[in-house]
């Protein structure tokens, strides 16, 4: 029997489906929820998506949606929703994906927790990370995170288990965040949309400094239309919408951010496939390449290191309980500090270089493969050395970080399977302010290809069931 035999209804439904069917009394929020629990019991087992599960808590939580009187304003009304665990949620601890980092039980929720809740969602836990969300790879000593598309396969990191829980069904939706790529990447891995929107327009708030600006809070879905609610919420921004965007001048570039590193055969031919979906949606892809200097990669490597090194000293943090991979990486970013490698002045620049990049090409947007290669294996990397992490995270994924210290809007969405039938997907990059846009472009794409919302063998709702009628 098919995984998806076992599953009840409404497993495997959109959170847009999920919601309308609460606040239509189609379904309780309880029912939903228990649903999903009982598919986690049964799945996460082999994939370890999850830190730790709510359970009787989340029960809790949606038997209140249930209680409410008015439930039309409530645009994510009885959703199960999983939470990256490096963000607080009241009632649990706070693991920052290590053993060595994990701080007390949070009093309170972080601000884009109290924003999910308050939009009707059910927190049904914390979904795993690698440590410090350091790496684009996702294990620790206690459990490998796999890929539902293939479990050889990591799904990516750093909101590794966010990924895999939604590709999964585990949950419609999931919180992410992302500092150098770690929501888009993830989502590139595992078939799914995600969203990193520009600097300031969702609170951050995370560690020391939001990694000197570079992290953002966003959605994992498994289609447009919630990615475009889930952004809504967290941004605090209802009442916007979608709209078809009119004709579009999209700059397409396969140059690596990393020299030596090119995209493969299939993500080159993903870019290829995208060119011709914003030809038939009536936009101009034109050839527009931006110039990635040395100075960028090397200010991008010393802000990664720093950045760690500042969370540890934050937190108060004894740098020898850590990894040694993320030791390694401290100490580097100590060093980097010390000798002033790490300059507001170097990020401004490259900020002001992107802005103008759309303006010199004279285009609206920016296509680009989501990675370079296939996801590497899951494994144990936690116990793998910093330069064999290294390696593995800048080969396969070096498109995505740019933007983040850009503090650009960026979004990843599938556009068709690689031949190893592992998803394959595209990155889009916009101006400042130009998160709805991208949004538009991906629901383009997923009207004229749709792509498979699940991983093979994993929940589909059926036809005719209540949470499709």
């Amino acid at each position: 029997m098919a995984v998806q035999d076992l599953m009840p209804t409404w497993v495997g439904a959109t959170a847009k489906q999920i919601a309308r069917g609460v606040r239509r009394g189609d379904v309780s929020a309880t029912q939903v929820v228990a649903d999903h629990l009982d598919h986690i019991a049964r799945a996460d087992a082999d994939l370890a998506a999850f830190r730790a599960v709510r359970g009787g808590e989340a029960i809790t939580e949606a038997e209140k949606v249930d209680e409410q009187e008015e439930l039309a304003n409530l645009p994510l009304a009885g959703v199960p929703v999983a939470v990256k665990e490096n963000t607080a949620v009241a009632g649990l601890p706070t693991w920052h994906g290590s053993a060595a980092v994990r701080s007390a039980v949070a009093e309170a929720d972080h601000e884009v927790v109290r924003r999910l809740r308050g939009a009707g969602a059910v927190i049904l836990g914390v979904t795993r990370m690698p440590e410090l969300g350091l790496w684009a790879l996702t294990d620790d000593a206690s459990a490998v995170t796999r890929n539902p598309w293939d479990p050889r396969r990591t799904p990516g990191g750093s909101s590794g288990g966010a990924a895999a829980a939604v590709a999964a069904g585990l949950v419609p939706m999931a919180h992410g965040n992302d500092g150098l790529g770690s929501i888009r990447i993830p989502a590139a891995c595992c078939g799914l949309v995600g969203l990193k929107p520009g600097r300031g327009v969702v609170p951050c708030q995370l560690g020391a400094d939001d990694w000197f600006g570079l992290t953002e809070h966003g959605m994992l879905t498994s289609t447009v239309a919630d990615a475009a609610v889930g952004f809504q919420v967290l941004a605090g921004r209802p009442q916007e919408k979608l709209v078809p965007p009119q004709r579009l001048r999209v700059g397409v570039s396969l140059r690596s951010p990393v020299r030596g590193v090119a995209p493969d055969a299939p993500n080159r031919d993903a870019v290829a496939a995208a060119g011709r979906l914003l030809a038939a949606a009536g936009h101009d892809a034109v050839p527009a390449d931006p110039v990635y200097p040395t100075s960028l990669g090397l200010a991008g490597l010393a802000t990664w290191f720093a950045a760690a090194a500042a969370d540890v000293r934050a937190a108060g943090l004894d740098p020898r309980a850590l990894q040694r991979r993320s030791r390694r990486h401290v100490a580097l970013g100590e060093w980097a500090q010390r000798r002033g490698y790490v300059r507001e002045s170097d990020r401004v620049a490259w900020r002001e270089r992107s802005v103008g990049f759309f303006a010199d090409h004279s285009v609206d947007l920016l296509l680009t493969p989501a990675l370079a290669g296939q996801p590497p294996e899951a494994a144990g990397w936690s116990g793998r050395s910093w330069a064999a992490n290294m390696k593995a995270s800048i080969r396969y994924a070096p498109f995505a970080a740019p933007w983040n210290i850009a503090g650009l809007p960026a979004i990843v969405v599938p556009v068709g399977r690689r031949p190893d039938g592992l998803p394959v997907a595209v990155q889009l990059v916009g101006p400042p302010g130009s998160e709805l846009l991208l949004l538009g472009v991906a629901g383009q794409f997923e009207m004229q290809a749709p792509w498979a919302r699940h991983a093979p063998g994993y929940p589909r709702v059926g036809t005719g069931s209540p949470a499709v009628a």
